[in-house]
């Protein structure tokens, strides 16, 4: 009966809860004028705490304070563990909010290294940039800033090379050529521009959208 899979519900969720939550399973599957309510505050699910700290971070980002941004994407981006919505089975409303979730993921990430690079730490990102380029190989972001890091690393020659892959993949895959910003870019670090120098403060712009114009 329906009554039999609510006592299940809360039997589980009171597992879930544990010993120290500060309500009961009841709290959150209320009886409700017949029915039933899942009633959970904001601040329990990840997901609303997520994009709470996003907000947050954005925020901070746009106003150059980017060791604020930098704790709130990084706070954001731990919540994470696996895919979103990974024990969930989907219909195509939820793919398309898991989409959703996913790309938000990503933008958090490239914001957060873009955060970490406005603060100069370039040789710590050098291995996760790495490893993103070869997760995400047309993702013309994630090349910008592992063009960045490693010319400010002191490595020019690797910093071109990830361009020329990056080109000789997207024409490949797509037959285009980079877009205007990334060849900029890819100009830039040829000829050494000092723009390419850690420049903090509020410029609410991505180590990408520099090269916009």
């Amino acid at each position: 009966t329906l009554q039999t899979y609510i006592l299940q519900l809360r039997r589980r969720l009171g597992t879930a809860m544990g010993p120290d939550a500060a309500g009961s399973a009841k709290d959150v599957l209320v009886t409700r004028y017949g029915g039933y309510l899942l009633q959970i505050p904001p601040e329990q699910v990840d997901v609303h705490e997520y994009e709470r700290l996003v907000a947050g971070g954005q925020r901070a980002f746009d106003s150059g304070d980017d060791r604020a941004a930098a704790t709130l994407f990084g706070r954001a981006l731990d919540l994470w563990d696996g895919s979103a919505l990974v024990d969930v089975r989907m219909g195509c409303v939820l793919e398309i909010e898991a989409t959703r979730l996913e790309e938000s993921r990503l933008v958090t990430l490239e914001r957060r290294i873009d955060a970490e690079l406005r603060l100069g730490r370039h040789c710590e990102f050098l291995a996760e940039l790495s490893d993103l380029i070869a997760r995400h190989p047309r993702h013309e972001g994630l090349h910008s800033q592992a063009m960045v890091a490693l010319y400010r690393s002191g490595r020019q020659a690797s910093a071109l090379d990830v361009y020329q892959r990056l080109r000789a993949r997207l024409i490949e895959d797509l037959g285009v050529e980079p877009s205007p910003q990334l060849q900029r870019l890819h100009q830039a670090i040829l000829a050494v521009d000092p723009r390419l120098d850690v420049i903090a403060g509020p410029r609410p712009s991505s180590t990408f959208d520099r090269y916009a114009s």
